[in-house]
């Protein structure tokens, strides 16, 4: 009730949902479970996947004047389906019902499923590249445009247009502890920037955000597309690539049933001038291979990445009601930047919220252990360490397969190159929270116990056996597998995101980059997909693309008086 109370209201007050705006009534909008026959759609670009890559792509090839069909395989799910509550948003709005895992079930991988993919379920945080993971591409894949001073022009036209600032308010105490523990320590912490417009800080963002405060492509760039004409299909699945003389001719999808899961009897065709793959980094690699598109190097799949990530709880004396707040507020870089970037694996520290049905899930113990971690829910605090993987060559990442019926399947063998920073990371987090005054720290290890003192943890995580699925591993970031490349030796793509093997297919999304980043993705997806998409664009229309404006509440006036709709122009600068 809470929820339905806190989305009624706040819609109202701050950003109404616009998918209920009258001018929605005229947007061209589909959910493909209810064709009753086979269809074909004609367009300029199709673009398979809502999410970081889609969403920004659809709105600047729909401003620039260009067609656009937007496929989604997930629902088209609201602000007023959003309620805070988690049995409703898992199967909703992730992937498997937020129980997507790797091969060996070793790794959980948390990725979104519904219009506006990944950044309509994330935590905001909003990271730019970091200079040296440009540097490792240029120099391993002659990415020699992807340089900070090229992407900064495009990072700073999508912060402007999803409001991405440093979060102002006061930390939360579940994110204070992080800064706290750390400052007793002398390591630095940071503030983290979000991408939130008049957030209400209720810390339900991996739900969806009630209020529409989240700026995610589900209220800023899909609504934008959808007012410039474009079109939206959910509850489609884009199963293969149709190909004809060194090009894509169309694109088969099955309309899925109404829950969204199955395949049913229809079939829908789309045929454009250029064809986008935006659906992730497990998602786009398994469409590529479904279509058979030409790998002679076997590009496609492999060096696919995740940053691992490892967990330490601590029960504080203080309540902490890690449920509240904004979830991820402060950060940790230390150990990344104090660390060679092709040395041993370095870690980004943040803080994830906690909420019951997730955190009774992922947390290790059984029987009266379990439920007593439960009684004592408002005590808990936890970190996380994301490894930064991809960057030397006892880090190879994992390889997307295909199961029997074509839905991928992802394969990540954890290296013990990658358990050793595993293991330095549980020592790293477990001593910042008993510094910052914890009872008890727990490695979510199935052999560790609470340890009551630094001293007792720091010889008990040193002695665990680091192993699959006795150490708690999981990740919400996925990266590679299409990766860009000058050589097609190298990669799936070229710098621009184009095919090295069809002429008018595109990879714009998080599959694209060559490594991990080091950091939290949507961000570098926006600049590099802005840049990218921008590029498309004038190759389309013969003139430059469209910029996005600051602000765009589909059709509402800018805060000077200016319709948000009227959009600038840019030729793109590194193309």
């Amino acid at each position: 009730m809470a929820g339905d109370r806190l989305s009624g209201t706040a819609e109202a007050l701050v950003n109404p949902n616009p998918y209920a705006a009258p001018q929605a009534r005229h947007w061209k909008m589909l959910d493909a479970s209810t064709l009753q026959r086979d269809a074909t759609i004609e367009c300029d670009v199709a673009i398979v996947g809502t999410g970081a890559g889609g969403g920004t792509a659809a709105e600047i090839l729909a401003r620039s004047g260009l067609r656009v069909v937007m496929l989604e395989e997930g629902p088209l799910k609201t602000s007023s389906d959003f309620h805070m509550l988690e049995r409703e948003a898992y199967p909703n709005l992730y992937q498997e019902s937020a129980g997507r895992r790797t091969k060996d079930e070793g790794i959980i991988i948390l990725q979104g499923r519904s219009v506006g993919g990944s950044t309509t379920v994330n935590w905001t945080s909003s990271f730019r590249t970091p200079p040296a993971t440009l540097a490792y591409w240029r120099e391993r894949f002659g990415l020699d445009t992807f340089t900070p001073a090229a992407l900064a022009p495009w990072f700073a036209m999508m912060e402007r247009r999803l409001g991405i600032h440093r979060w102002e308010r006061e930390p939360n105490d579940n994110n204070d502890v992080l800064r706290r523990g750390a400052a007793r320590l002398g390591i630095p912490t940071a503030v983290i920037p979000r991408n939130v417009r008049g957030c209400y800080n209720l810390g339900y963002c991996g739900v969806g955000c009630p209020t529409n405060a989240k700026q995610s492509m589900l209220v800023t760039t899909i609504p934008a597309a959808l007012a410039h004409g474009a079109q939206l299909v959910s509850r489609v699945r884009a199963e293969r690539f149709v190909q004809k003389s060194g090009a894509v001719a169309e694109l088969e999808c099955s309309a899925l049933d109404s829950a969204g899961l199955r395949p049913g009897p229809y079939t829908l065709r789309v045929r454009a001038r250029a064809f986008v793959a935006a659906g992730g980094a497990i998602n786009t690699p398994a469409l590529l291979m479904r279509s058979s598109v030409p790998d002679p190097h076997r590009r496609i799949g492999v060096r696919t990445f995740l940053h691992p990530t490892v967990i330490s709880a601590a029960t504080m004396p203080e309540e902490v009601v890690a449920s509240s707040g904004a979830p991820q507020s402060i950060y940790s870089d230390h150990f990344l930047k104090t660390q060679a970037i092709d040395g041993p694996i370095g870690y980004k520290l943040e803080v994830p919220p906690l909420h019951p049905v997730l955190t009774s899930s992922t947390f290790t113990g059984l029987g009266e252990f379990a439920a007593s971690q439960m009684r004592n829910f408002n005590h808990l605090q936890a970190i996380i360490a994301l490894m930064r993987d991809g960057f030397n060559e006892e880090s190879v990442g994992g390889t997307v397969g295909l199961h029997g019926d074509g839905t991928p399947i992802l394969d990540y063998p954890i290296s013990s190159f990658v358990w050793d920073g595993m293991r330095r990371a549980l020592l790293t987090m477990a001593e910042i929270q008993f510094a910052a005054g914890a009872r008890t720290a727990l490695p979510l290890h199935e052999s560790a116990v609470p340890y009551h003192s630094w001293a007792e943890a720091r010889v008990a995580i040193a002695a665990l056996p680091m192993e699959v699925l006795r150490t708690r591993v999981a990740s919400a970031h996925v990266m590679g597998g299409s990766a860009m490349s000058k050589d097609e030796r190298d990669g799936v793509v070229d710098q621009h995101g184009r095919s090295h093997a069809l002429e008018n297919l595109y990879v714009f999304d998080g599959s694209a980059f060559p490594t991990s980043l080091g950091v939290n993705p949507q961000l570098s997806i926006y600049g590099m997909v802005a840049r990218n998409a921008s590029g498309l664009a004038a190759s389309l229309t013969g003139r430059p693309a469209a910029r996005l404006a600051e602000r765009d509440d589909a059709g509402s006036e800018m805060p000077n008086g200016r319709s948000a709709l009227i959009a600038e122009s840019v030729t793109p600068t590194v193309l």
